[in-house]
């Protein structure tokens, strides 16, 4: 039994001995027909890093010709096998656009946009994947509206478009912790929360945005010169107004109702005391 099985390793070493020299013997010094049937053989056995190593030496022989575009779907598909998603993202997308007549067209279109969702990093870090993915997805979207995956391309595209608010509401909040330490992150916090606002009008976000929108506005009012807090009370008020607005049963209320309070004095007082200085510098100029 033991003499069997190292007679059938031999042969299965051998075999894969035979197998890797005719690849090499192919790749290197086959003709490009060769190399063709042999990427094809690879692609076909899900060897797809072989595959690609093959398709890349014929691909200049073959531009222009109709074999093109069977390989460059592989070339996608290949990319796509071996997880290298930014490329298969790139090569089905190009896909897309040198084979318009294509009936591989839908399916390259759903896959690049896939691919680039895969390739999409956490939320934390650079979102170019992310957004070419949602550009991609909304593509797919409005040219295939009754595809049978546009159910899938929807529900990818919601994630995709969470990812990139929740992105941006954590920059946000990191400029408001970090305002204590740089005046300036009030100001930035402000905008920030304003651009998601904007950008992201049904955000998951909004409720918290609004609030902490709100709490960065008052937190800069009690940080800023006599001079300068009517105006960025009123500010931090009509951002008050907007949470309550929106959300009358915010579990934020409580609180909000506490820096009104609190910039409602704030105002009067620097108003009060504008009044005042106002008043000693006209008597002193009589």
């Amino acid at each position: 039994m033991l003499k069997i099985k190292k007679i059938s390793f031999l042969l299965l070493t051998l075999v894969l001995l035979s197998s890797c020299g005719e690849y090499q013997k192919v790749l290197n010094k086959g003709t490009v027909e060769e190399q063709y049937k042999l990427a094809v053989k690879m692609y076909e056995t899900k060897k797809y890093a072989k595959a690609l190593r093959l398709f890349e030496k014929i691909t200049p022989s073959y531009r222009g010709k109709p074999q093109m575009e069977r390989i460059a779907f592989m070339v996608a598909q290949s990319n796509f096998n071996e997880k290298s998603y930014a490329l298969s993202g790139y090569y089905f997308d190009r896909f897309t656009k040198n084979y318009t007549k294509s009936s591989k067209k839908e399916e390259a279109a759903y896959l690049s946009a896939y691919s680039y969702k895969l390739a999409s990093p956490s939320f934390s870090l650079d979102p170019t994947d992310t957004n070419k993915a949602l550009e991609a997805f909304q593509n797919f979207i409005n040219t295939y509206p009754n595809s049978d995956k546009i159910e899938e391309a929807n529900n990818h595209y919601k994630d995709l478009r969470y990812k990139l608010q929740k992105k941006y509401f954590e920059i946000a909040k990191t400029y408001y912790k970090t305002a204590d330490y740089d005046l300036r992150n009030y100001k930035a916090a402000i905008q920030a929360f304003d651009n998601l606002l904007a950008d992201y009008l049904g955000s998951e976000f909004k409720e918290e945005a609004l609030f902490y929108r709100l709490k960065a506005a008052h937190d800069f009012v009690l940080k800023s010169t006599v001079r300068r807090k009517p105006e960025r009370a009123d500010d931090a008020i009509e951002a008050y107004d907007k949470l309550k607005r929106n959300f009358p049963e915010s579990q934020f209320m409580e609180e909000a109702d506490e820096m009104l309070a609190t910039l409602q004095k704030e105002k009067k007082d620097a108003e009060d005391l504008i009044a005042k200085q106002l008043e000693l510098q006209n008597s002193l100029k009589k």
